[in-house]
């Protein structure tokens, strides 16, 4: 059987889903050829959270690690996909009542949320128990379909439950087309010293 490598990342472009309160992702042109430029240049503004990003555990935990510390060995390796395509707040009740493996990932009817323009606060997202049944567990990265792991209107216990423990986070993954069960998976930070997060690049293979 042949297996395909499945881009899961939010594709970076003007108008694309952000964070209410973050800059818009800007793209803009430093030198074009075609205005008589030797190559074409542009810059790009945006925060560090935008798209398909990683949560650093300094993110919402003063004096933790930041991502230039984080262990590189998370970044490849299976991960198992849970599908809760009807519930709106996954709650421990929702995990498998096996022990859960080093890196978990959430597809919830979040995956059918396009990928820009405004901003949905309805999405589904962790309770606190799920996400201490996942450090309970030695779960290591966990990632979700959405630009946060946690809920809108109280988004820090959660985060903070999970990076206080030294979890990675990964956030604003596409996983539609990605059927539930143990896939290899790899997720690549941009590397940034000192960074509370940053935009990633994220595979899955099926």
């Amino acid at each position: 059987m042949r297996h395909h490598w499945q881009d899961v990342t939010i594709p970076m472009r003007p108008g694309m889903t952000v964070w209410p309160g973050d800059p818009e992702f800007s793209f803009q042109p430093l030198s074009r050829i075609a205005e008589g430029a030797s190559c074409n240049v542009s810059s790009i503004a945006m925060s560090t959270h935008t798209g398909t990003h990683c949560d650093a555990p300094w993110h919402f935990v003063d004096g933790a690690h930041t991502l230039d510390k984080v262990d590189r060995n998370l970044f490849i390796g299976e991960a198992l996909v849970l599908s809760l395509p009807e519930v709106d707040v996954v709650d421990a009740a929702h995990l498998p009542e096996n022990r859960m493996p080093t890196r978990v990932l959430f597809k919830t009817r979040n995956s059918e949320i396009p990928v820009d323009g405004m901003f949905d606060r309805n999405f589904a997202a962790l309770s606190t128990d799920a996400a201490e049944r996942l450090v309970a567990d030695g779960v290591q990265l966990v990632g979700i379909d959405y630009l946060s792991i946690a809920p809108f209107d109280n988004g820090a216990p959660v985060h903070q439950i999970l990076l206080s423990a030294g979890v990675f986070i990964v956030e604003g993954l596409r996983l539609a087309d990605v059927s539930p069960g143990v896939h290899d998976f790899i997720v690549l930070p941009l590397s940034i010293e000192g960074a509370d997060g940053a935009p990633c690049r994220a595979f899955i293979r099926t």
